[in-house]
Parts: C-alpha cells; sequence; structure tokens
C-alpha cells in the first residue's frame, strides 16, 4: 500500500515510519515544513506528488494550556486542517486515517468506567473541542477514515524533540529533591511503538471508523511518575496533588480511560499493559 503519513518527524510518526515499512508498504513522509494542513493549497502540492491509497495525519496543536488563550490556532490545526484533508480524500477517493485524543471527554467528572466509541463526547477545554470539531469533520466528509483516539503518548523521538512526559520526570527527577505531581486525573499513557503496530494492523481492514487505541489499564500521573522512578531507580520524593492545586489554565479530564476492544477485534492486535509498555520504553 502506498502511504503518506503526515508529521513523520514527531514521536509517533517516527514509529509510524518504522512499523509500516516493516510490512513493506510504500511510505512518504512529510514534516510541517513540508505540508500545511491548514492550507489547502499546501496540501495539493504536497500530496499530488505521490498519490497514496492512505494518508495518516499525526499533526496536531497539542498545547493544550496556550490553546485556552489561543484557540484559533488549535482549531486551525486540529479542526480546520482535518477537514483540509478529508475534503481532499473524498475528492480522490482515499482513506484518511486521523489521530485524535481522550481529551474529547471529561463532562462527565463521576465517570469510573471506560469510555466506549459510543459513548457521547463531552470536552473541557479548547484543546479538546478543537480535536472534536476535527474528528466530526472527518468522520462527515470522508467514507473511508479511521479515527483514532489515544493518550498521553510517549516515544524515543521524544527524548530528542519536544519531550514526553516520561522524559520530563527523568530529567525533573535528577533536577530535584522534590515533586508535586496530579493524583486525580485517571487515564492511560501510550507508547508511540504500540499504538504504531496496532493502526498497522487496523489499516489490513476495510473496518473504517471511530476507534480508542491505549495500552491496557489504568493509573493517574502520580502512579506513573512513582512507576518510572521504581523501574530507573531514580530516588525523589513525591506529592499527590489536586488539579485545582495544579491550577493549569487549561482544564483537564478528571477520567479519560478509553476501552479498546473494539479496536482488538478489528485489528486483532492486543495492547501491552502500561506497566509493561513503560519498561519496555525505559530498556530501550
Amino acid at each position: 500500500m502506498q502511504i503518506t503519513v503526515i508529521g513523520s518527524q514527531g514521536q509517533l510518526g517516527q514509529d509510524l515510519m518504522l512499523s509500516l515499512a516493516a510490512e513493506e508498504h510504500q511510505l512518504t513522509g512529510l514534516t510541517h515544513q513540508q505540508i500545511s494542513i491548514e492550507d489547502v493549497a499546501s496540501i495539493e502540492t504536497a500530496l499530488e506528488a505521490n498519490a497514496p491509497d492512505l494518508i495518516i495525519n499525526t499533526a496536531a496543536y497539542n498545547k493544550v494550556d496556550q490553546a485556552e488563550t489561543s484557540p484559533e490556532a488549535a482549531f486551525a490545526i486540529n479542526a480546520f486542517g482535518p477537514r483540509n484533508l478529508a475534503q481532499y480524500c473524498q475528492k480522490k477517493k482515499i482513506r484518511l486515517m486521523h489521530i485524535s485524543t481522550d481529551y474529547v471527554f471529561g463532562l462527565d467528572s463521576e465517570r469510573q468506567t471506560a469510555y466506549t466509541e459510543l459513548d457521547a463526547p463531552g470536552p473541557l477545554s479548547a484543546y479538546g473541542q478543537s480535536k472534536l470539531a476535527g474528528e466530526y469533520f472527518v468522520r462527515a466528509i470522508c467514507p473511508q477514515h479511521y479515527v483514532v483516539r489515544t493518550c498521553g503518548l510517549y516515544g524515543k523521538a521524544g527524548k530528542t524533540g519536544n519531550g514526553n512526559f516520561v522524559e520530563t520526570m527523568l530529567r525533573l527527577g535528577k533536577e530535584r529533591d522534590e515533586l508535586s505531581i496530579i493524583n486525580d486525573q485517571h487515564c492511560t499513557p501510550t507508547s508511540t511503538r504500540d499504538l504504531s503496530t496496532s493502526i498497522t494492523h487496523l489499516i489490513q481492514s476495510d473496518e473504517f471508523g471511530l476507534y480508542h487505541a491505549t495500552n491496557q489499564g489504568q493509573m493517574t500521573w502520580f502512579e506513573f511518575a512513582q512507576s518510572i522512578f521504581e523501574i530507573t531507580g531514580i530516588n525523589v520524593k513525591m506529592t499527590a496533588i489536586s488539579t485545582e492545586q495544579f491550577n493549569a489554565a487549561a482544564d483537564r479530564p478528571r477520567f479519560s480511560v478509553l476501552d479498546c476492544s473494539r479496536l482488538q477485534k478489528a485489528s486483532g492486535f492486543s495492547f501491552p499493559h502500561w506497566k509493561s509498555a513503560l519498561k519496555t520504553y525505559l530498556e530501550q
């Protein structure tokens, strides 16, 4: 299959390129310098040369707190960008995969069971709203679509790029004697390597639609950090705090664990538990 990966130098993009190449797909990777999805002309120019069978869009505006004061920037890339890609793919009869987020949930503050794809979304932030809008555009415009929601990505490109939670904890654990970590947001951070493997399996099917894709299990960011330090042997005092105490500009879901059984059924791939995925990442 001829596949174009948009955002090929990001954490997910780099692992996707490796996973897809291992299955001998014909690949083109596009960086932000080569394509701006918010610009229709840029999409036409960047994609006209290779005529892909499938486009995978990993590009996103991920500055969650900044989106509260600059929602137009978030919507340009997270909502109207996917709309432009969906229109292009619909016109050319190309498959489109779009990567979304668990932040489309959060409004149900009493939630305690994992969300399925049938549960109504309810984002709390401008970032979450922009990502949900992008989902709706793709699903409404492009018949041959995969929309994949995931959570808290970390991958090897985070070591040299913009970082990720794991790399941030490793750095802060060495720099400081004490850390305050949020302990009331329940979710499942996900290895980009595992997500890439699941995507590589999913695209072999014609099972288009909406999917949840994370490692198994659930934890809080405090528990995640605790495991990072235990595995690496870093000794640092940790204090559990609430979301309100952290006082970020954008509100986050208190519970956004995703049920991934639909993806497992369609792809045949079963995600490892988050603890196993974390251990693998740190060992590598």
